[in-house]
């Protein structure tokens, strides 16, 4: 049985005439293009824990298969901003599974679209844990009830953001949670 023990987070942008090599690109700036990404659904293990970039890469060789939740997003409109975005939700209690969300969007700041994907991880955890909320409050009142309930002990997010190639060249953007044995 495989269940991940750590896990790193992720970003990168690339640009290119073509739209697979501006992903390439994207993955290189990443620094997670020489694996095999394989996608999975959006589960933080229990016990997992989050480790720097450079120490989780130490862990990989090139080739190898590798798990990741990924958002990707990508666009050849000249100066339309593009965004791509991991939200994560870790549970107080460390024998249960957190949250991981997937979020791309045009139009939105590293800010808003960071926001979004960590309300978005931090709402499944807090409905599978039985916190009582307001899905239509703002974030920041759901936060602060999610700390007060005790139940979520922290959310987090990654966001790369972009704007198109002036000139019309893809561009696309990854953000991507890597996991780890």
């Amino acid at each position: 049985m495989y269940v991940p023990s750590k896990m790193f987070l992720t970003k990168g942008v690339g640009k290119h005439k073509e739209k697979l090599t501006s992903f390439e690109m994207a993955l290189r700036n990443a620094k997670i293009a020489s694996f095999n990404l394989v996608n999975v659904s959006s589960i933080f293990p229990p016990r997992c824990k989050m480790t720097p970039v450079e120490a989780g890469l130490r862990k990989l060789l090139p080739g190898q298969i590798v798990y990741a939740v990924m958002s990707k997003n990508s666009t050849n409109e000249p100066n339309r901003l593009i965004a791509s975005s991991i939200g994560v939700a870790i549970p107080a209690d460390k024998d249960a599974y957190g949250y991981l969300s997937e979020h791309h969007s045009f139009g939105e700041t590293d800010s808003k679209a960071g926001e979004y994907a960590e309300d978005l991880a931090a709402t499944m955890l807090a409905t599978v844990l039985g916190v009582d909320f307001d899905p239509d409050s703002s974030w920041d009142n759901k936060k602060e009830l999610w700390k007060i309930s005790g139940k979520i002990v922290r959310t987090r997010n990654i966001t790369q953001s972009a704007l198109g190639d002036k000139n019309g060249l893809w561009t696309t953007v990854v953000a991507a949670s890597i996991l780890l044995p």
